[in-house]
């Protein structure tokens, strides 16, 4: 059977897709290639090369003002409003909030959920008490939906406060073991939840737990003389978010930066108000 060769007409029309078709092969590589953003859902990252120049902003009082020249909020997830991170995630800021993990006030919210089988001595809050933070299974549920909190308000990270009380009164046998393994199921805890996961002061554990966590906040290591125990973040590329409440940025920003952290200085009150050290 003899094959019949195109006839003019469709010799035609293949000359006339050939344009398209060869505009669809170049085009395609371009969105091949195309990287996708985070989910604003999706936990904060920290790319290592950056890890020393974010410049911070720390505000759990007052009115809060998105327009501080910061990139990343520390911020109270009950008191801050889903409008208002909105408004910082469109301004491209990194929202950090705060959660007080090993310690409860009887104005939380969620206090009731806490029986006071695990509540202890005096907190180092106003009316608060320290919490048994060996009692994962009661305090997990708790502390889970403090995290989803923050998660549904938009924040992306999550800095556990409170997260040392086997190093204070709290009315409980604890020891550096028991805080470290309740430490570090937080913070598998913030992952499992898309939010990243920080570590307020607690400087004695900071060489353990610096691999379990994304990012440290500290406070005044450069009054208690223990900046250098917060090492271990920089030397990962993590950042060091540091506030001093006393002494001039002139003196204690040598130090700091020098050390590789995003430094200010701040009113023990923490409002709106802040004195950054420059970024290096």
């Amino acid at each position: 059977m003899r094959i019949r060769p195109p006839t003019r007409a469709v010799g035609r029309g293949l000359r006339r897709a050939l344009p398209a078709t060869v505009a669809l092969l170049l085009l395609t590589p371009v969105y091949a290639c195309h990287v996708e953003l985070p989910r604003p859902d999706a936990a904060t990252t920290w790319p290592p090369d950056t890890a020393r120049q974010w410049q911070w902003q720390w505000q759990l009082s007052g009115v809060l003002d998105p327009g501080v020249p910061a990139d990343v909020f520390l911020l109270d997830p009950v008191a801050t409003t889903a409008a208002q991170t909105a408004e910082l995630r469109a301004r491209d800021r990194r929202l950090i909030c705060q959660v007080h993990v090993g310690s409860v006030r009887p104005t939380d919210p969620d206090a009731t959920r806490f029986p006071v089988t695990v509540q202890g001595a005096p907190g180092r809050r106003p009316q608060s008490r320290w919490l048994d933070v060996r009692q994962w299974d009661t305090l997990r549920p708790v502390l889970a939906d403090r995290f989803r909190l923050c998660r549904g308000k938009g924040f992306g990270a999550v800095a556990i406060a409170d997260a040392d009380a086997y190093a204070q009164r709290s009315g409980f046998p604890l020891d550096f073991d028991d805080q470290l393994h309740f430490n570090r199921r937080l913070a598998e805890l913030a992952r499992s939840l898309d939010l990243s996961p920080g570590l307020v002061n607690a400087v004695p554990q900071v060489a353990a737990l610096a691999p379990d966590f994304d990012f440290a906040v500290n406070e005044e290591c450069v009054r208690l003389g223990v900046c250098g125990k917060l090492l271990p973040f920089v030397e990962a590329g993590k950042p060091v978010f540091h506030v001093e409440y006393t002494g001039s940025t002139e003196d204690f920003c040598v130090t700091t930066v020098g050390y590789g952290f995003a430094s200010i200085r701040k009113e023990r009150t923490l409002d709106a108000w802040r004195q950054p050290c420059p970024a290096p």
